[in-house]
């Protein structure tokens, strides 16, 4: 006799059988037992333990952090500027205890205790140790003894004693102060979990978008060997209803189903982040238990150099995130929270997240599934893996285990990386990354981020390579991004170093690596900071740092100055942006890029590098220009460089990046402006299929004139948009009678008496002269932050970076009548700004600011001229540190000079600043007073190749 449980009832079969009494008796009471059983559905209960707890510190609500609560002393250092400071810092360990009522409903349940997110910890139970666990990414998850009805105590020491892990996990983002801070507390879910004595302990689904299937398995812990076999079924949306009958032994048990999803599968990527429900029910004698999962159908691979989702070539357009919250200190646990990051990010067109040495709460992973967004985690690393690093190595073991075992279903769950700028033993890691994908092959695999910083080139055994150059030698064109630090790279990198131009790219470092590269944290722009942000710190941190920058700015009379500070590097570091990320995207077969960072980085010295500011909010609406070029389709324009005479043949070569999942067709127009008028303009037919980049014409016309200007092509297919500044200039020179103006190169007896004499003077110092006077040229904003690289080139026995941040000037100044200009660096003042030497003029009049000047970094705050006009007696003076003789080489660096002699010559030129010559002197050679600046430690070595 057969019998079956469908779900909704039980039938008995008989059909035409015959049966005695006694049979049909037994028969009877085993199916009203199994009636019994199997609607006796006793569900996990829970008990929350938020709330108060007490601790030697006082009172603490939890979930939640010391921090949060004001625990400890208070006392902090006022005086930081390397990060944000903690209000209330506490480190050590702290014992969090509670009286709490088990009921008479989980008296005869297996117990566990559910701790979200926290640090090493211990649990005591009514003074009996349970153990300790130490796990930063994944829930610590206690199995407690059964526990009667009534009162009982608990006890959980958190420490966060840097002791209490292993060194190579202290300067991670999953620990440091500079981030998150290491803060004590728990965050999350806080609960008790009762469960019967067999309960799901895990469902896994793997997508099998070929056979449009999934494969679903569920792990089931039981304490026993069931006698009578329970029931498991499996439903969701769009998924129909498998019930199977199962023999359970005890310990684990796992049982395998395959969804069938048919042609009306949907799949789960950036375009249409589609999500599945499965609800699984088991259910037996006295015993029950449910689990709801949620998965996509998507699978990431990998084809040649680069990345594919579903089959489809994407491109990863990336950001890093450091685990930086300004207002509470630590990893988000509410999935609302994390949307909004991910869907602020997405305005930007930004698909993929990597975590820097840490790996996020379950609240991103579910927020990511939702938006959309391709997920790199790292481990808690920032150091070395090898045969030495033993208790460190069987740390991290646990946690990548725990962690993919915990966030595995997720869809967004793109990949694991072993941590940031590793060094050490890469066949340690190879074999860890096997270890990875046997158990668990629904994901990509990495060794980390910026491995031996590129020197080693790409190793096998990895899915892609997170990397800012592929080996060593052949200078810049091993590199994967265009800014560097003056400790890691000549001059800065390509783009302070290289003419400006659109055509350049990184099809050479693609061809020595045979997998998928992504540009490791690309655009490490420093901007300067909008200190009306200060007051957005209602938290647990407070910016004392951008205090005491500000309050800088008073020691050389810039304090009025900072909102045009802010305006000028906001401006000429979003221009640096585009061109670094443009790199990646018109170099075919690029895997993608992963900026540092879409906001800033209030930690590791003040990197201030964001498109936005720490809040997620715009810095500067011209911010649009990066959107444009962060999409997955992007018009763009080669050109061979950015500033050019009319009688030149100029040539844009038109390319289309195509990372949609459909082929493109879409008409291509573009049109010459200079401002809000269109001189020129036309289309272009265009035919782009998906996943690649093609040429689709040219454009060679240029607007006819004789005035010096600066225009912009604008490009757009369908929604999409691209614009550059070209500058156009006549071929011609200023001829200047030598009667008119005195040239110098020294302030010596016969240029001071030309200006007693009320001669006009134009005083182009020789460097050797003013080197002290002075800081070197610098083209692109300095990098990360100036504190920091400054220690590490001198520890290393590098140049360091001039550290300014660009320039600014007066654009409606009659200077510019002849030298085009929006007011800030761009890209016609590279010549120009690499051959100067910025004056330090900290000791002269507070109110006195140059025609063009140069904005310096935070640190140092020094009052920089590059041309300053001054009346000296009789005299009128103009003082230019650009070597005026080297730039003329250049197009725009000739426009320049002629600009300066028509000026100097004009009747525009009338200084009213009055300086003496005592004073002219001390400006030129007077000795500058030097800050001690010293950087906080950066742990990877720039000094290993």
């Amino acid at each position: 006799m057969r019998m079956e449980y469908s779900g909704k009832g039980t039938q008995l079969p008989l059909g035409e059988l015959k049966m005695n009494s006694e049979s049909f008796m037994r028969r009877i009471f085993f199916f009203l037992l199994l009636v019994a059983c199997v609607n006796s559905y006793a569900q996990r209960v829970e008990l929350d333990l938020s709330g108060e707890w007490n601790t030697e510190l006082g009172s603490c609500k939890l979930p939640g952090t010391t921090d949060e609560n004001r625990l400890g002393s208070g006392e902090h250092d006022k005086n930081i500027t390397s990060q944000l400071t903690r209000l209330y810092p506490y480190t050590g360990t702290l014992v969090y205890e509670k009286n709490i009522t088990i009921g008479k409903e989980m008296e005869k349940k297996d117990l566990m205790l559910y701790m979200e997110r926290t640090k090493p910890s211990t649990l005591w139970i009514d003074g009996d140790s349970i153990g300790s666990i130490s796990l930063l990414l994944a829930p610590h998850i206690y199995y407690l003894p059964k526990l009667k009805a009534g009162t009982h105590n608990i006890k959980i020491r958190i420490d966060n004693r840097n002791e209490a892990v292993p060194k190579g996990v202290l300067g991670s983002h999953a620990w440091t102060d500079a981030t998150q801070t290491n803060w004590n507390g728990i965050l999350g879910k806080f609960a008790i979990i009762g469960t019967d004595y067999a309960y799901i302990k895990s469902v896994n689904i793997y997508p099998d978008i070929k056979n449009k299937s999934a494969n679903v398995r569920v792990n089931i812990y039981s304490k026993q060997n069931w006698t009578l076999p329970p029931n498991i079924s499996i439903k969701g949306n769009e998924i129909a209803e498998q019930i199977k009958k199962i023999s359970i032994k005890r310990g684990d048990n796992n049982v395998d189903f395959i969804v069938q999803l048919g042609d009306s599968m949907k799949l789960w990527s950036e375009f249409h982040p589609y999500l599945y429900n499965i609800t699984v029910n088991l259910n037996g004698r006295n015993c029950a238990d449910e689990k709801q999962v949620k998965f996509g159908m998507r699978e990431f691979g990998t084809e040649g150099t680069q990345f594919t989702i579903n089959g489809l070539k994407t491109f990863m357009r990336g950001t890093h995130d450091a685990c930086v919250f300004p207002i509470y200190a630590y990893c988000s646990t509410d999935v609302n929270e994390w949307k909004k990051v991910f869907r602020r990010a997405k305005e930007y067109g930004i698909n993929h997240y990597r975590f820097h040495s840490y790996t996020p709460t379950k609240a991103a992973f579910e927020a990511a599934d939702e938006e959309g967004i391709y997920l790199q985690t790292e481990l808690p690393l920032w150091g070395s893996i090898d045969s030495t690093t033993v208790a460190q190595n069987d740390f991290l073991l646990k946690e990548a285990k725990t962690a993919i075992d915990f966030l595995g279903n997720h869809p967004s769950f793109m990949s694991l990386g072993l941590g940031n700028e590793l060094w050490g033993d890469v066949n340690i890691m190879h074999k860890w990354l096997d270890e990875f994908r046997k158990l668990d092959s629904r994901h990509l695999y990495c060794y980390g981020s910026n491995n031996f910083l590129g020197w080693r080139g790409a190793s096998d055994g990895e899915d892609y390579f997170v990397t800012c150059r592929v080996g060593g030698g052949d200078h810049y064109k091993t590199n994967t991004r265009t800014s560097f630090s003056f400790a890691d790279e000549d001059d800065g990198g390509i783009l302070n170093h290289v003419r400006p131009n659109t055509r350049d790219d990184f099809s050479y470092p693609v061809k020595l690596c045979p997998r998928p590269i992504i540009a490791h944290e690309t655009c490490q722009f420093q901007m300067y900071p909008d200190y009306e942000q200060i007051k957005n710190y209602t938290g647990v941190l407070y910016p004392y740092n951008l205090e005491i920058f500000r309050d800088r700015l008073n020691e050389n009379g810039l304090e009025k100055q900072a909102t045009d500070f802010t305006i000028a590097t906001n401006k000429w570091g979003i221009e640096c942006y585009k061109a670094d990320i443009e790199y990646c995207v018109r170099t075919k077969g690029f895997g993608g890029y992963q900026l540092l960072d879409l906001k800033d980085y209030p930690g590791q010295g003040s990197a201030l590098c964001g498109i936005l500011d720490v809040f997620m909010h715009q810095k500067d609406k011209a911010d649009y220009k990066v959107k444009n070029v962060m999409q997955p389709v992007v018009p763009l324009a080669l050109m061979d460089k950015l500033c050019w005479r009319y009688d030149e043949s100029f040539k844009a070569d038109i390319m289309i990046c195509n990372y949609t999942e459909n082929d493109w067709d879409e008409e291509l127009y573009w049109e010459w402006t200079n401002g809000d008028k269109v001189i020129i303009e036309g289309s272009i037919n265009s035919r782009v299929t998906q996943g690649d980049i093609a040429s689709i014409g040219s454009i060679t016309s240029v607007p006819a004139s004789s005035d010096p200007m600066m225009l912009t092509l604008k490009l757009k297919t369908g929604t999409y948009a691209n614009e550059y500044n070209v500058w156009f200039y006549p071929n011609s020179e200023k001829r200047v009678d030598k009667k008119q103006i005195v040239f110098a190169d020294t302030l010596d007896k016969k240029t001071l008496k030309a200006l007693k004499k009320g001669k006009t003077v134009l005083l182009t110092p020789d460097f050797h002269s003013i080197e002290k006077q002075s800081i070197a040229g610098l083209f692109t904003p300095d990098y990360w932050n100036y504190a920091m690289f400054k220690s590490i080139s001198e520890n290393n026995k590098k140049p360091v970076s001039p550290g300014s941040l660009g320039m600014m000037m007066n654009k409606n100044h009659s200077l510019f009548e002849e030298f085009p200009t929006e007011g800030y660096s761009d890209w016609q003042w590279w010549c120009i700004a690499k051959n100067s030497r910025p004056l330090i003029l900290n000791t002269f009049k507070k109110d006195y600011y140059p025609l063009i000047q140069t904005v310096d970094n935070v640190e140092r705050n020094h009052k920089l001229g590059i041309l300053m006009e001054f009346k000296v007696g009789k005299g009128k003076l103009l003082i230019s540190t650009t070597d005026l003789y080297t730039i003329s080489d250049y197009v725009e660096g000739r426009q320049y000079c002629h600009a300066i002699l028509n000026y100097i010559t004009s009747s525009h030129f009338n200084p009213t600043t009055e300086i003496t010559e005592e004073e002219l002197r001390t400006i030129l050679y007077s000795e500058v007073e030097v800050k001690d600046i010293q950087g906080v430690k950066n742990i990877s070595d720039y000094n290993k190749k």
